[in-house]
């Protein structure tokens, strides 16, 4: 940890006041205080012995654990072992955890609305994750922080990418869960996960009512751009499945919030987007079909006017 020089706003003809013994050795004090103050909740969450039945809380604790022990033995950054190590040891006591508002952090501008809309989508869901998915919902919120944490510090590429993709992943796992629970809890259909783990990126595919492959793609609110996360994952799918399948049938979805013309156009610019990177991946054109069904075919039941993750996707499926 390094303590930066402050800017004290006084002029002094000739003196430098940090070469005076008494103005070192003040600051030395300081140093040593806040070092050990950022260290002390490290060091009692490094001691505790926790037992929990609560899966949520559970899993919460060891990956802020996990994130302390790497900001303090690797990094030597206390003051990010102390808020990680603080969320884990509030956890312990019962506390509701949330990742941190992203107010709190200070990001680079041009990082903000992603890392803020990221932030949205993960409280859209949390209620329902806490019940579902305990496990991937600890994972995207500590995923989270640690995403916002290093992009605050704006200079270690790799580690911003991992937490982020981290944080994705979780979330993708999340929807899938909340979609997989509705459809089991309505009777329509049951389906199967086959979840591989590649360079860190994870592909989720499953089977439809009618045993069809299928490949999920989430998009956020109001928008049909694709990230390189999602890229990713529609390669490792094509990887998987490209001597099983010629032809593919690409659908586009929304979730409630919006008209239901405007989210007709928008599930079918969702499907055009994913036609347009799989022709990129070297799918035939005539080998592509697309449909947008708008809100017709919710994911997630909900009412009309209603914001939900979950329902905002494009699915890619075989075509007799």
């Amino acid at each position: 940890m390094f303590l930066k020089k402050p800017n004290l706003g006084l002029s002094f003809a000739n003196i430098n006041i940090y070469q005076s013994p008494m103005i070192r050795r003040f600051l030395l004090l300081i140093s040593i205080f806040i070092v050990t103050a950022c260290s002390s909740s490290y060091e009692k969450l490094e001691t505790l012995d926790f037992k929990t039945s609560n899966n949520f809380s559970k899993n919460l604790v060891k990956f802020y654990k996990e994130k302390a022990i790497f900001e303090a033995k690797e990094m030597h950054d206390w003051n990010s072992a102390k808020l990680y190590s603080e969320k884990a040891l509030k956890a312990i006591e019962g506390e509701e955890i949330k990742p941190q508002e992203i107010g709190y952090w200070n990001i680079p501008k041009k990082n903000v609305s992603q890392i803020q809309k990221s932030y949205n989508n993960l409280m859209e869901i949390y209620n329902e994750a806490k019940i579902i998915d305990p496990y991937n919902l600890a994972k995207a919120i500590s995923s989270l922080d640690c995403w916002a944490e290093q992009q605050e510090e704006d200079w270690q590429i790799w580690d911003i990418n991992k937490c982020r993709d981290d944080f994705l992943n979780s979330m993708h796992l999340i929807y899938k869960k909340i979609t997989d629970s509705n459809k089991n809890e309505n009777k329509k259909s049951q389906s199967q996960n086959n979840i591989n783990s590649e360079n860190g990126s994870v592909s989720v595919v499953t089977k439809n009512e009618n045993e069809k492959i299928m490949h999920i793609i989430y998009f956020d609110f109001d928008k049909s751009n694709l990230s390189e996360i999602s890229k990713n994952k529609i390669q490792i799918f094509l990887d998987k499945v490209r001597d099983k399948i010629k032809n593919y049938i690409i659908v586009g979805h929304t979730d409630t919030k919006g008209t239901k013309e405007y989210n007709l156009n928008l599930s079918q610019k969702r499907a055009l987007a994913i036609k347009d990177i799989l022709i990129e991946m070297g799918i035939k054109k005539e080998n592509l079909r697309v449909l947008g069904k708008g809100e017709e075919m919710l994911a997630v039941p909900t009412k009309d006017e209603v914001k939900h993750p979950a329902n905002r996707r494009a699915e890619i499926t075989a075509l007799n």
